[in-house]
């Protein structure tokens, strides 16, 4: 029997994913959780083979859940389940230690047969998003673009962001410029849009 635990923020469909599996012999659904926080303790206490994550959850999304299972319990395999097929989540999450990532709209048979071949120590991953992620290359951003675009993202001025990130005005004006230029954007709000867009925030 191949346990699982299901991490999904909307009641109605966690529940549906779980009948589903449910009526599948040879997997259970041992343990359900609504945020990523409830995901990493439900998997610490079941310890189950697989946890089925959602990428976006409420106080820690499925990335930085995967990241802490891959930490704490080793030998139980993420796998990313999301509505949102972005390229750059893709990298994020097989960064944090997922084995696959799958878009919701698949079939619910593709579904089970992903979690049997995980379990059998294969890693699966949406076709189109696999050649989506490959065509949109690494992140082109430093860590500090990110830095910066990130506190940009919620329309702080230049002076905001300097004193938030403990850099100089014009630091923060270099940053932007240089992150505007990388993204192919015509200013700060398309690069931000961008870089959210491809994962790379």
């Amino acid at each position: 029997m191949i346990r699982v635990v299901l991490a999904e923020d909307q009641g109605m469909v966690r529940g549906a994913l779980a009948s589903l599996l449910g009526l599948e012999p040879d997997i259970e659904v041992v343990g359900e959780a609504a945020d990523g926080e409830e995901a990493v303790a439900v998997v610490l206490k079941q310890r189950p083979d697989i946890a089925l994550l959602d990428i976006e959850m409420p106080l820690l999304d499925g990335i930085g859940a995967a990241s802490r299972i891959a930490v704490e319990v080793p030998a139980c395999r993420v796998m990313i389940l999301t509505t949102f097929g972005r390229p750059g989540y893709l990298r994020n999450a097989m960064e944090a230690g997922a084995v696959a990532f799958l878009v919701k709209d698949s079939p619910a048979r593709e579904l089970a047969s992903a979690i049997r071949r995980v379990h059998a120590g294969e890693r699966v991953i949406d076709p189109g998003l696999a050649a989506a992620a490959l065509s949109a290359g690494p992140n082109p951003l430093s860590a500090r673009e990110r830095d910066v675009l990130a506190a940009a993202a919620d329309g702080s001025t230049i002076g905001d962001i300097a004193r938030k990130l403990h850099l100089s005005e014009g630091t923060v004006r270099n940053y932007l410029s240089s992150a505007i230029q990388k993204t192919h954007a015509r200013n700060r709000i398309a690069a931000v849009q961008r870089a959210q867009t491809q994962g790379w925030l």
